[in-house]
């Protein structure tokens, strides 16, 4: 494995570190406390980042602006054409300064700078299709109530809605996210995860440029326990739209549900991938390792449990265990590297936690299962076999480079292990059988089902999960309902007949 390449990153890395204010109301501002907050890069342990780090009255004030600027401003009362335009200039905004936005996700995340890019340009994507929804969102109307009886279903924005993202796909979730709030007339308040603020900051200058009235968007860097707080609980916000984990996830619904506020929940996820013994053998194994190693491991979708029927299983995962080897893990600033840093210590704690759970369970570690040693948090790609359904390993989310392996006999038992754990985001199923793949995809409990790939996403298609995995969808063209309220509009014709009579 390769890993380091420090000559590749040395200029970059030789650059001052990135200065953040927050953005409120249209302006860029300090902490009015005056805290701020420093970020290292995971894979090197250099300072890349410096923000000023909002407090209560900040996030007070962020919440104020989009309050006023839904109650009193443009955005919610333009037309659908306008919104568009401004969503397709920030789409455009983004593309052209790509190159600068993933290098400083790079730098933050620890990501393969070629996955970061990627990453960008499928944000962009995403305001790009965005536009097209915000002179689509429509009602509904009904005309056979009668002559005398008009029904006109309307779809309101629903209001303020905060945002929370996480750390592993910073820029691409809150595209997931806001685009489609904006879409439908909403004003947000936007918290990245402290450690990777630096690519959603970035965005509010793209917002200004592509002409986006003041208090529209506003976007706080800071600790969730400090800022957190307030946006779940605040009267003045209307919706919470969050992911992150599910413990987290459900803390975050019990403290809105004070307000009753709409929430929108993207979760954990322990996804599996069904391999039956009549798949395409090279596009299986690929799915495999890129499944579980893509972002190293820290994907809500990652393929974390591969269930391979059981008389192919040794030989298949032979040759996953060869393919993973041949991986390339390093410095994400060098060209062709495939698996980065791992995003914080803490993450990287939890799995090795994981490892050292199912080394004592009794599973076999039979790759990896260490840290690299070196400068920056880096752990080898791991394949775990001899896991039982039991195993916490094969029913909790790791969310890092650690592959389980499961077998099956055949399909009733594959669907059973498939659906044995509390999650059910997504799911993939690896047969040439036309009839084996759609009774498999029907029968899973999983929001997305993928056939024959694995890990392929479209603006154009809904993404959310089942039950701890989530609730509700972004995505689609139905993402922007998401971000309305139904209101009914029940209108008599003509004279109505009065329900109290005089007595004569």
């Amino acid at each position: 494995m390769n890993v380091k390449n420090k000559t590749a990153s040395a200029e970059i890395l030789s650059h001052p570190p990135f200065q953040g204010k927050l953005f409120i109301n249209g302006e860029w501002v300090n902490a009015e406390d005056g805290a701020s907050l420093e970020r290292y890069s995971p894979a090197h342990n250099k300072l890349v980042a410096t923000y000023a780090q909002a407090g209560v009255a900040d996030a007070e004030k962020a919440i104020a602006a989009a309050r006023q600027a839904f109650d009193k401003g443009p955005w919610p009362r333009m037309l659908g054409a306008e919104r568009a335009e401004v969503l397709r200039k920030v789409a455009d905004g983004i593309l052209a300064k790509k190159h600068e936005i993933a290098l400083l996700e790079t730098l933050e995340n620890g990501k393969p700078l070629e996955q970061s890019l990627a990453e960008i340009e499928g944000a962009a994507d995403l305001w790009h299709y965005a536009a097209t929804l915000a002179r689509n969102l429509h009602g509904d109307s009904y005309n056979t109530l009668g002559q005398d009886t008009l029904g006109v279903v309307l779809r309101d924005p629903i209001g303020v809605v905060s945002m929370i993202t996480p750390w592993n796909f910073p820029f691409l979730i809150a595209s997931q996210k806001l685009p489609f709030a904006l879409a439908a007339g909403c004003t947000a308040v936007v918290k990245p995860a402290e450690v990777t603020s630096g690519t959603t900051v970035m965005l509010g200058d793209i917002l200004l440029d592509a002409g986006m009235p003041a208090g529209v968007v506003n976007i706080l860097v800071g600790r969730g326990r400090v800022i957190g707080e307030v946006m779940v609980n605040h009267q003045d916000v209307d919706m919470l739209s969050f992911t992150g984990s599910t413990e987290v996830g459900k803390k975050a619904v019990a403290k809105s549900a004070e307000t009753l506020k709409k929430v929108s929940m993207e979760l954990g996820g322990k996804n599996p991938q069904i391999i039956f013994d009549d798949c395409d053998w090279d596009a299986a194994v690929d799915a495999s390792v890129f499944g579980i190693y893509f972002n190293a491991g820290q994907c809500c979708n990652s393929g974390s449990r591969i269930l391979v029927h059981e008389s192919i299983a040794d030989k298949f995962v032979a040759e996953v265990v060869e393919r993973s080897k041949q991986v390339k893990v390093g410095d994400p600033l060098v060209p062709g590297v495939q698996v980065g840093a791992i995003t914080t210590d803490k993450q990287l704690e939890t799995i090795l936690s994981h490892i050292e759970g199912a080394r004592k369970d009794g599973a076999n570690i039979v790759l990896g299962g260490s840290r690299i040693d070196g400068e920056g948090m880096y752990i080898e790609p791991t394949i775990v076999t001899g896991v039982t359904p039991d195993m916490d390993i094969a029913k909790e989310e790791v969310f890092g480079p650690v592959l389980s392996v499961l077998t099956f006999k055949d399909l009733d038992e594959a669907i059973e292990l498939a659906n044995s754990t509390l999650f059910g985001l997504s799911a993939a199923v690896w047969s040439q059988d036309f009839s084996t793949c759609i009774t498999a995809a029907r029968r899973i409990n999983a929001g997305t089902v993928w056939v024959n790939t694995f890990l392929e996403g479209h603006a154009e298609l809904p993404f959310g999960g089942y039950r701890e995995s989530g609730i509700g969808r972004e995505l689609g063209r139905a993402s922007v309902e998401e971000y309305t309220e139904t209101k009914t509009l029940h209108m008599h014709l003509g004279k109505r007949t009065n329900w109290y009579v005089p007595k004569d």
